[in-house]
């Protein structure tokens, strides 16, 4: 199939040209569909027209033919091979295959005439695009509410690129939807980070994104590494995630290589609500989602108790109940009171700008009601700073 993009109500921000379109000048848009999961104002169509030209492609040594100006994942799956492609902008690389020798996500990659694709990637070092290292000073969901009283850096920070969400209100759409750059190693990643660390006099070293769980192997690798380069008792490595496949095994994986904190997003108690605030649309993959997410919370207080743990709650009125709120806080009570819970105040972003952000008193009675449930530690995140503990 070969694809031609349509746009309407286009503003020429840039973002898909800069950051996310992977077209060939010469050859035209080959349909991967990053620009339309990209653009702010949805502005992007695809339209599929017939293929009309075969090309050949070799595959673990094998040539077959495949239509040309579609993307390397497309023709895998027209020849059975299915690939995992969460973010579908090509940023976590975890659908990523050897092509012609080199690492490339599928998602983004367009086939071309005699070009070799390998699968097996085992043999190969993991990359995905990583950016933003920095010192943080307001920390994440799994930052210690101590920390955060602190004026200066509490933390170095990195942000990885790509999401299995969809979520309208994305608050780092730039980094969930950025599919372009040079990819970085595990190690290339901790010797930054770890670079960063000194630079600003910092022990904490996070990873947020997008999705920092996507592409397990990566991460894995990355906090293993992190952890050498920073033997000294004091180093912290923290990750943030919405937990949707942090799975009990992955979990393990991730304290064996040197997690010590962690903060999960839980978006909801109720399905309808997560499907809401997250776009995952296929309801089916939103509950498995929503139930990992809950479980790893759970799954870590039982098994992992000296793992600092704090868990994300969304607000705004027009996405989430007061109510759903504090049956949320009541889950969590349940589980163990002293995780700590924040509150983050959903404003309009992305997508969706007719949501309005929660005002300072209304933060305040979420406050108020999560305490009274007996939370230990409760932050929420206002117009005028923290309401904390």
């Amino acid at each position: 199939m070969s694809y031609v993009v349509k746009k309407t109500g286009c503003t020429d921000c840039g973002f898909c040209v800069e950051s996310v379109c992977h077209m060939d000048k010469e050859e035209g848009c080959f349909g991967c569909g990053a620009c339309v999961l990209a653009c702010p104002y949805s502005a992007v169509k695809i339209v599929p027209h017939p293929g009309e030209k075969k090309i050949s492609i070799k595959v673990n040594g094998q040539v077959f033919p495949v239509f040309e100006k579609i993307t390397v994942r497309q023709a895998l799956e027209t020849l059975g091979k299915s690939l995992l492609a969460p973010c579908g902008v090509g940023g976590c690389f975890s659908c990523a295959v050897e092509i012609n020798g080199e690492l490339k996500p599928s998602c983004t990659t367009p086939v071309k005439e005699g070009m070799e694709v390998c699968t097996d990637t085992s043999f190969q070092t993991p990359s995905r695009l990583v950016s933003g290292f920095s010192g943080h000073g307001v920390g994440g969901v799994g930052t210690p509410w101590p920390l955060k009283k602190y004026t200066g850096y509490i933390e170095a920070a990195c942000f990885a690129a790509g999401c299995n969400f969809r979520c309208p209100q994305c608050q780092n759409w730039t980094t969930t939807y950025r599919g372009k750059g040079t990819p970085l190693t595990p190690q290339q990643a901790a010797h930054m980070m770890t670079n960063t660390r000194k630079q600003t006099s910092v022990d904490r070293m996070a990873i947020s994104g997008g999705e920092s769980t996507l592409n397990r192997r990566w991460l894995v690798e990355y906090i293993r590494e992190l952890k050498q380069l920073n033997p000294d008792k004091s180093a912290r490595f923290h990750v943030d995630t919405n937990g949707s496949i942090l799975t009990g095994d992955y979990i393990d994986e991730l304290v064996e290589a040197g997690l010590t904190d962690i903060g999960i997003d839980l978006k909801s108690l109720e399905v309808d609500t997560f499907t809401r605030i997250t776009g995952v649309e296929n309801r089916h993959l939103a509950l498995q989602y929503h139930n990992t997410a809950w479980k790893a919370v759970k799954y870590i207080r039982d098994n992992h108790p000296s793992l600092f743990l704090g868990v994300g709650f969304p607000f705004n009125r027009e996405l989430i109940s007061v109510e759903e709120i504090e049956r949320m806080g009541e889950q969590v009570q349940a589980i163990n009171p002293g995780i700590q819970v924040t509150v983050l105040d959903y404003r309009p972003e992305f997508r969706n700008h007719e949501i309005n952000r929660p005002t300072y008193v209304e933060m305040k009675q979420v406050h108020e009601i999560l305490k009274d449930i007996g939370l230990k530690t409760v932050i929420c995140q206002t117009t005028f700073g923290y309401i904390g503990a």
